[in-house]
């Protein structure tokens, strides 16, 4: 089968951006990286439970992804889980009016509905985007190679540019100073497995955004994990940079300080899980949905990076990417 349209990338702008190409009657194909979809909606076993490692809620400003969340609400797949979080005092949490999303079986199960019926290859590393013609050469790291006439890119932009970059592919000055623009902040993350009581006020999380670690989340709470307390904790950004290149055992060192006046006095860590995610909050981003390479085959640049730095960005953004392609029938 000839795909028409390429997808880099099986995070949330990669599984919309598929899902909008089949719905106009066209063909995609992702080839994503990692073993499993969803990229930063990501939800890890620890002991005898799970936790969401990734992105911890969403909200909604559009009517757009309105639509979408209310149709996985009538699926039970998300529900409200809170409309504000407690600072780090133990109270209840502030309400400020925006629901808070949140997947019943962890966030991985959205991407998961989303690519159930959508052509995606996982472990798929690639090494080189080429320009072939009008039309589009993209290279694996085991020697395979798909030739497609249109491609979207929805990898962090340093990775989107370093596979172009190694292919040759021309990008105009004007493209490439926008692109180099973006920048990105990392977030260092714990998992923890808790055998005893935890202080977490309901519905099970803190946002204490100056404090060293800026969000705590009760997976058990929130519904994710009933078989066991599994904590997420992740630094904040400034931390999360100055400590990066940290070894695990200094980062352990600095994640259960942090963590003790949450946990119950008698309450033990029995298992640990540490991630570094290194292109986590978009910090400085394109003003538009979507960047559309200039005086190439077609080539759309999309993610949370572009005009939105949240779940619902990222969705919009791999929607917006395939209207550049394909014109509404």
């Amino acid at each position: 089968m000839i795909e028409d349209v390429l997808i880099v990338g099986a995070g949330l702008a990669g599984l919309m951006a598929a899902q909008r190409v089949q719905a106009m009657g066209k063909t995609a194909v992702i080839l994503e990286k990692a073993p499993t979809v969803g990229g930063r909606l990501a939800t890890w076993p620890l002991g005898s439970g799970q936790a969401d490692a990734g992105a911890q809620f969403f909200t909604v400003r559009e009517p757009e992804f309105q639509k979408f969340v209310s149709d996985w609400q009538e699926k039970e797949l998300v529900f409200e889980w809170s409309r504000g979080w407690a600072d780090g005092s133990l109270l209840d949490g502030a309400e400020d009016g925006f629901p808070r999303y949140a997947a019943k079986a962890g966030m991985t199960t959205v991407a998961q509905h989303l690519a159930q019926n959508l052509t995606v290859h996982v472990q798929t590393e690639l090494v080189e985007i080429k320009q072939i013609g009008n039309g589009w050469e993209v290279v694996t790291g085991d020697g395979r190679s798909y030739k497609v006439p249109a491609l979207i890119l929805t990898p962090p932009v340093p990775q989107s540019l370093a596979l172009l970059d190694a292919g040759d592919v021309p990008l105009t000055a004007n493209d490439r100073t926008a692109l180099e623009k973006i920048e990105y902040a990392p977030s260092l993350t714990g998992l923890f497995w808790i055998e005893g009581g935890v202080m977490l006020p309901p519905p099970g999380a803190i946002q204490q955004p100056n404090e060293t670690i800026s969000w705590i989340a009760d997976n058990q709470q929130k519904g994710v994990s009933p078989k066991a307390t599994i904590l997420t904790a992740q630094a904040n950004p400034t931390v999360s940079q100055l400590w990066y290149e940290a070894p695990n055992n200094e980062l352990l060192g600095m994640f259960v300080g942090e963590l003790r006046p949450f946990l119950h006095k008698n309450s033990t860590i029995k298992a640990h899980h540490i991630h570094r995610w290194r292109y986590a909050l978009p910090t400085v981003l394109h003003p538009q949905r979507t960047l559309l390479a200039a005086n190439l085959p077609p080539l759309a640049f999309a993610g949370d990076a572009f005009n939105g730095p949240r779940v619902e960005g990222a969705v919009l953004s791999g929607l917006t990417a395939v209207k550049l392609f394909i014109p509404s029938k």
